[in-house]
């Protein structure tokens, strides 16, 4: 659509004046009606249109959509009226612009509100760039007649023209009219693949995207010099809504408002509220009756739906819909959910295993058999008593189910799965990348971000008003030295934080310990274990959630702070401080566990104690792994339940429905709006806004965490996993489809940050798991009870081998129990689990030898352990080549193509040359062959002739 020149362009010299003669000279001569660059929709929409997916001619498709708030009042007239008034007082005022959203200071006037000078700010800088956007090629449209009272809708249309040099400026590959053969599979691998196709064929989502190629185009950079090579047959189609909105929004990116030093794009303008959002529109309606086939639609049906839960993704169309980044996200996800299928198999192998074997693990027999008569000493001072170690049974028991040998070969396993993911991983994402032509890509650096640019231009105002010559600015560690401070003094805070919440957490267990403790009933004293555990583990688990929100936040305004200078910048930047913080939160109760509760207790006689009052907590007889294992199930299926599927399935039901509410407040008050039909940018603006990938990515490495980190105390946390990934991949693809604004097509390739965070967590999973199985569990001790200090080969005697003895005269005054003969017999030796000398030994209560032999035996098993682990994952990394045999020969056959093409063009422009040549010798021939009688008569002749090749 072409625009009025009387409104694009001002003269050069009027380019810089002042906003509000800009008004004044709009109020001259420029009437609103007269302008043909915005122009309004008809109260009744023609369905030519689609209804907001074409402009108004019903031929130019709508690639993306300006939101704006205005207000309808005489203000801005006035205004224009006194500064035309005024004109010559205005010009000489200073000519530097106000920052965006400042408005510009005058004398108010009386009856109007100040408000509307903002308003005719933002609606100045509007007219201006969207004039420059006209400059730029595109082809607006305007519809302020909407069932949303106060938003205009600015429709952005990409001619043909714009579309080629932007996507040449971008280089964005674009498919020849070459097409080349796929390399097959032959002999008995064709016949695998063939079987695997029929097998898994009810499982493939029914789109065209997805069914196996046997031809592909040739893609290179396009080039409007070149376009004989691509296919135009069907210009409408060659770029896709998708590239469409991107060359559009790469355009809003660089086009600046205004002329001062303060460049603002359209990043700018939505940081200042010139404009309220911007964002491209859906193909369509995905539901309802005589809905259009679209890709939307189709998405809905074949990947958005709970459903298809056990079809493959689409992910082809994914990426064709909502851009390589988003599609590489839901590949990720989908690849780690397939690979978490045979790590749950085993997991339930393992826990199997422990459930046959338990009947035959003979220290949980002893344990649990009465007729040895082991009295252990009291787990609180006075007011606990001593007790049987039988009553510990159903404790020892349960702990073999996570306490076996299995667990260690499981733990290996799981150290080797996760490098053959990552393995795995690599290859498929080059896979992506050869099918989505990314191939050579390289991300070029972004676009500055509107904080960036205003801190930039306020560095640059206060040098210029101190008179200093300066040029073209930026920020120094120097200018962000507050913020670096802020955010070291910040996190090291919220760490403490953290660490101060699980301290309370241990301080509530140990006095709820001893307070149940008091219990007159039998029933109440045997239970207080479990419960102290439970309850505990329920505030660990809504304490974590709540501070993963506040993290959050305060990890997103760390980073704003700092002031990053390009969007990729920002989101590594918050990735990490996210991501620690959010490490820290989850983790913390479970190491405590693992490593340090039960460590430093001390001995009966000689506690440790905390405040001079509450005594260390113990780990149970059968050890602390588990309780490790109650905390991390718990606290890791109520992450996913309560965290990462009801918040997410909630927060954004409750927004819709408080949505839904205002707007049925809006059609009571007017029954006419109501009637009307909603156009498709509307309907798109109450959807939610796209937040970006981040908190997706996060609440995935933080399962990844569970899965990977303490598997040695949780052989099932791959199935659970499982089990909730399957309803993610199916949650995220509603919320992308039906409740998110589409977001702007990202070209990537890889996961960027994502993956060096997995390979790292893969990496501390080895030690970690080694030194649960050292410390944390009873591995090392029977294989050191069985190979140096049993009788007769097996396992008899292991208990009381790690219990010793205690004289009960030897309690510090105080701390006896009350009551001592609660048993029905009096006490003189009690046990407790630990390394100790006996009290008849001469060095009595010292640490004995058996403690260093097992300590050795722990520490040379973390060494071994972690060495061998970590070269076997060295060594699957090794063999495993990142890119696929065949993709590196298709990508290699794709460069000789490429230069066949190139020479074949080359050689057929020589041929045309030398036809040229040819036909201009027959001619000078032909000329030479005429009467010297003619050529001196027709003079003109000759010249002629010779001339002719020219004209050609």
């Amino acid at each position: 659509m072409r625009v009025n020149k009387k409104f694009s362009c001002l003269p050069a010299e009027e380019k810089g004046i002042h906003i509000i003669n800009i008004r004044a000279i709009e109020d001259i001569g420029y009437d609103q009606h007269e302008s043909t660059l915005l122009n309004s929709l008809s109260k009744n929409p023609d369905a030519d249109c689609k209804y907001g997916l074409y402009f108004r001619d019903g031929k130019r498709k709508v690639d993306y959509i300006l939101v704006y708030h205005y207000k309808k009042s005489s203000a801005g007239k006035t205004l224009a009226r006194r500064a035309q008034q005024n004109d010559s007082s205005v010009r000489s005022t200073k000519q530097d612009q106000p920052l965006p959203g400042k408005g510009v200071q005058l004398e108010m006037v009386e009856g109007e509100p100040h408000m509307d000078y903002h308003e005719d700010d933002k609606r100045f800088r509007r007219e201006e760039y969207e004039g420059n956007l006209v400059e730029a090629g595109l082809e607006l449209e305007r519809d302020e007649d909407t069932k949303i009272h106060g938003i205009g809708f600015v429709k952005i249309h990409a001619p043909w023209n714009v579309l080629c040099r932007e996507a040449e400026f971008l280089k964005l590959k674009m498919p020849t009219k070459k097409m080349y053969q796929i390399n097959q599979t032959h002999g008995l691998l064709k016949k695998i693949n063939s079987v695997i196709q029929k097998i898994t064929e009810p499982i493939q989502p029914k789109v065209a995207e997805h069914k196996p190629q046997t031809v592909k185009r040739l893609s290179y950079p396009f080039s409007r010099e070149k376009q004989h090579l691509f296919d135009l047959s069907d210009k409408d189609s060659f770029f896709d809504s998708k590239t469409r909105s991107t060359i559009v929004y790469e355009i809003l990116k660089r086009t600046t408002c205004t002329k001062a030093k303060y460049s603002m794009g359209i990043t700018s303008l939505l940081a200042n509220g010139v404009y309220s959002a911007a964002y491209p529109l859906h193909d369509g309606d995905y539901e309802g009756e005589n809905v259009e086939p679209n890709d939307r639609k189709l998405l809905c049906e074949e990947w958005a739906s709970y459903g298809v839960f056990y079809k493959y993704q689409p992910i082809d169309l994914v990426r064709k819909y909502f851009g390589e980044k988003i599609g590489l996200y839901f590949a990720w996800l989908g690849v780690y959910t397939q690979m978490l299928i045979p790590a749950s198999i085993v997991g339930i192998i393992v826990f199997l295993y422990g459930c046959a074997t338990v009947d035959e693990n003979i220290p949980s027999m002893e344990m649990c058999d009465q007729r040895n008569n082991i009295t252990m000493c009291p787990l609180c001072d006075r007011t606990c008593s001593y007790w049987k170690m039988s009553s510990a049974c159903a404790t020892a028991r349960a702990s073999h189910l996570f306490d076996n040998p299995a667990t260690v070969f499981f733990s290996v396993f799981m150290a080797l799965w996760a490098a053959t993911f990552m393995e795995h991983w690599k290859r498929k994402q080059m896979r992506l990348n050869y099918r989505w032509d990314l191939t050579g890509f390289e991300e070029e650096e972004d676009h500055p971000r509107a904080e960036y640019e205003a801190k930039v231009l306020e560095k640059s105002l206060r040098k210029e008003h101190k008179h200093k010559e300066t040029d073209k600015e930026k920020l120094t560690w120097k200018d962000r030295f507050p913020a670096y401070l802020t955010n070291f003094v910040g996190i090291i805070f919220m760490v403490g934080l953290t660490f101060a919440i699980v301290f309370g957490v241990i301080i509530y267990r140990i006095s709820t310990a001893a307070a149940l403790a008091i219990s007159s009933t039998p029933s109440g004293r045997s239970s207080v274990r479990v419960t102290v555990t439970a309850t505990a583990v329920i505030i660990n688990l809504v304490v974590i959630i709540i501070l993963d929100e506040v993290y959050g936040c305060i990890a997103r305004w760390l980073t704003q702070i700092e002031v990053p200078k390009t969007d990729k910048n920002f989101e590594e930047r918050l990735i990490f401080k996210a991501f620690l913080l959010k490490f820290v939160n989850a983790y913390t109760p479970i190491f405590y566990v693992a490593f340090f509760k039960g460590r430093f207790v001390g001995r009966p006689g000689d506690y440790v104690y905390i405040f001079h009052s509450f005594r260390m907590e113990e780990c149970a007889p059968g050890g602390c792994l588990m309780e490790l294992c109650i905390q991390l199930s718990i606290i890791m299926l109520g992450k996913q339940l309560i965290q990462n599927n009801l918040f997410e399935i909630g927060i954004p039901k409750m927004k819709k429905f408080i949505r839904y509410l205002k707007l049925k407040r809006r059609r009571s008050l007017d029954h006419e709006e109501h009637m009307k039909k909603k156009q498709r940018y509307e309907v798109d603006y109450n959807l939610e806004p796209f937040a970006g990938l981040t908190p997706e990515y996060m609440e995935m490495i933080i399962q990844f965490g569970f899965v990977t980190l303490f598997v040695a105390s949780f052989p099932l946390a791959p199935l659970f996993a499982l089990l909730n990934n399957i309803i993610e991949i199916r949650l995220d693809a509603k919320k992308f489809v039906t409740e998110l604004r589409r977001p702007v097509a990202v070209r990537a390739k890889d996961i960027g940050i994502w993956y060096n965070i997995l390979r790292g967590i893969g990496k501390l999973a080895v030690i970690i798991n080694a030194f649960v199985i050292s410390f944390t569990s009873d591995f090392i001790p029977r294989l050191v009870y069985l190979y140096m200090y049993s009788e007769n080969g097996t396992m008899h005697g292991f208990v009381n081998h790690t219990l010793s003895s205690f004289n009960v005269s030897d309690f510090q005054a105080g701390t006896a129990p009350n009551d001592p003969l609660d048993l029905g017999y009096e006490v003189q030796i009690c046990r407790y689990k630990d390394y100790r000398e006996p009290p008849w030994s001469e060095n009595k209560y010292d640490i004995s030898k058996d403690f260093w032999a097992v300590l050795a035996a722990r520490l040379a098993f973390v060494i071994v352990f972690q060495n061998l682990v970590m070269f076997m994952s060295d060594f699957v990394d090794w063999i495993i080549p990142d890119i696929p045999k065949d993709i590196s020969q298709q990508i290699h056959k794709e460069k000789v193509l490429m230069v066949e093409v190139f020479m074949r063009e080359e050689q057929g422009k020589l041929h045309m040359l030398e036809t040229w040549k040819d036909t201009d010798k027959r001619k000078g021939e032909n000329c030479n062959n005429h009467s010297p009688r003619l050529s001196r008569s027709h003079s003109g002749s000759l010249s002629s002739c010779h001339s002719y090749p020219l004209d050609v």
